[in-house]
């Protein structure tokens, strides 16, 4: 899976806009985060057909960033997530974004963008879903 981000000026409809030309497209998020900062739009997308989207959301003007994501899937418990950050903090890996995907009340599923993704994926290989580079 890639995580597809986009630091656009922010407006009003700025999400409605890229909501609708991914849909248009029949191009599905799997998961969005959001902020702003000053006056910019950080919108980070994991979707599942990366290069489709990639391609709709460049036509449309956006400039884009993407990166791998290691999906993992965790015990849904407190302290899981610092036993997954520690791990990658001490082999000096940073951590540039993390998402849940999904929680069903015993497992959850996030997904972990890294500076050093070959190197995260042996360290984390017993929590891993999906490999992509």
């Amino acid at each position: 899976m890639k995580s597809l981000t986009i630091v656009a000026d922010d407006r009003v409809g700025l999400l409605s806009d890229i909501s609708y030309v991914l849909g248009k497209s029949k191009i599905n998020i799997e998961s969005i985060s959001v902020d702003v900062i000053g006056n910019k739009a950080v919108i980070v997308l994991t979707i599942k057909n990366s290069d489709k989207a990639r391609e709709v959301l460049t036509g449309s003007g956006y400039s884009i960033e993407e990166d791998s994501v290691l999906v993992l899937k965790l015990d849904d418990k407190p302290g899981e997530l610092n036993r997954i950050t520690s791990l990658l903090a001490d082999s000096g890996i940073s951590i540039q974004n993390v998402q849940i995907l999904s929680r069903d009340g015993s497992q959850t599923v996030i997904g972990v963008v890294v500076d050093k993704p070959k190197k995260a994926e042996k360290i984390l290989s017993d929590f891993l879903l999906t490999r992509e580079s």
